[in-house]
């Protein structure tokens, strides 16, 4: 089996788009999560916190024409693939238009801006306001298709619009593709926009914080008093190659990709199910031939809702054993739903490649319901570990997670 290994990463982030401007800002111990000032009018909506990615803008080189098509969770992830292709050295390269590079990517849904036009169709009965590329900003798979047509890659396209696990299926199902010889390449991840349409839908669910006053002291993940999530955006892109093709180009890997696992829980749409966690981290495992043992550290979905923290961490120790060090990053710039997978994927790998894991925050009093862990919390922790994990969860009961080796 061809073994894959990761040569780019790029991020469009609120933490910041390179591991210096991240690791600053998780050394202060402080998360980005504002008031949104924008939603302070929408009558019902409970929740009024965020956290935008407020440095974003389009570089200087996108046309008009080529950006047509993309609202922002497109545009952020077009961005992120060209800084990823750059770091790869492969952007402008002949190989991404010969069939061999091919992308995954996902988001959970396209860009809010096109969707009011078509209700607003629906509303007065009328197709004023829609143009040629409508659908093609509001489509689920909008972040995949741009990337594709951007860089002009001819190879499979895979669409993960999964929620909260789009970019860690992205990153997974590409792994699989050149692992079984359909690519030597691909581009990989997820992207979101910040909407406060996603914020009611889990306010209708009372998952979301409501600490609008105080809102750097939430999310508080695995906290006795967590009182939900807070939402972000972002997008995240990996460039991943058989490891033979990106040695022989002389590409200097970031890590190796070496175990990926992805099921469903098949009970319930909202509810989390910790058999089915604890089921999809072993086929992770047994992917790497690895044991619970080996995993010197794992970034935790930690989403700061009772029933996902205590399902998640009850089934992370059954797999795993009490003493893994874990901490959830959502604690600094909230749940970026489609980008997530990618996001934690990266900070997690510069996090092991530079000895240095950043804590949980706000996690002051562990709900005695969770599992038994090495919650991570107070200072940062330095420590060297060969093998890191990275979990998600997502609606619908669909889970991942994902096995990193260092590279050296």
């Amino acid at each position: 089996m061809r073994r894959v290994v990761v040569t780019g990463i790029g991020a469009i982030s609120p933490l910041g788009s390179t591991w210096t401007d991240a690791r600053a800002r998780l050394a202060a111990k402080r998360n980005l999560v504002r008031v949104m000032d924008d939603w302070m009018d929408i009558d019902g909506l409970n929740t009024k916190l965020g956290v935008p990615v407020t440095d974003f803008r389009l570089p200087d080189h996108y046309t008009r024409k080529q950006t047509r098509s993309m609202g922002r969770v497109a545009s952020m992830s077009v961005v992120a693939a060209e800084r990823a292709l750059e770091q790869a050295g492969l952007l402008g390269s002949k190989v991404l238009t010969s069939g061999a590079v091919g992308v995954s990517f996902g988001s959970s849904t396209g860009s809010t801006d096109a969707q009011m036009e078509f209700g607003k169709m629906i509303l007065h009965r009328s197709t004023d306001g829609l143009n040629a590329t409508t659908y093609v900003r509001m489509m689920s798979h909008t972040a995949a298709v741009n990337i594709a047509v951007f860089f002009g890659t001819t190879g499979r396209v895979i669409t993960t619009s999964s929620a909260c696990t789009a970019g860690s299926q992205g990153i997974g199902y590409a792994c699989e593709a050149i692992r079984y010889g359909r690519q030597h390449a691909m581009i990989a991840g997820g992207g979101e926009e910040l909407c406060p349409t996603q914020a009611a839908i889990f306010d209708t669910l009372y998952a979301t914080s409501t600490r609008n006053d105080a809102p750097h002291e939430t999310p508080r993940p695995y906290d006795r008093d967590r009182d939900g999530l807070v939402l972000g955006e972002g997008a995240c892109a990996f460039i991943l190659e058989e490891r033979e093709h990106a040695l022989a180009r002389g590409a200097r890997p970031l890590a190796e990709i070496v175990g990926f696992g992805t099921n469903s829980d098949g009970t319930h749409v909202t509810r989390p199910n910790r058999e089915t966690m604890a089921e999809c981290i072993r086929i992770a495992l047994e992917d790497a031939r690895l044991d619970g043992a080996d995993i010197g550290y794992v970034n935790t979905h930690g989403t700061a809702t009772e029933y996902g923290d205590i399902a998640e961490s009850l089934a992370t120790s059954s797999r795993l054993g009490p003493q893994v060090p874990v901490s959830s990053l959502k604690s600094y710039i909230g749940h970026t739903l489609g980008a997530c997978g990618a996001l934690e994927a990266w900070l997690s790998i510069e996090m092991m490649n530079s000895d240095w894991y950043a804590p949980t925050i706000n996690l002051d009093n562990i709900d005695p319901r969770c599992g038994e862990l090495d919650y991570i919390v107070g200072d940062a922790r330095e420590f060297s570990s060969d093998f890191i994990m990275s979990n998600n969860f997502a609606f619908g009961g669909i889970n991942t997670s994902m096995i990193f080796r260092r590279c050296d």
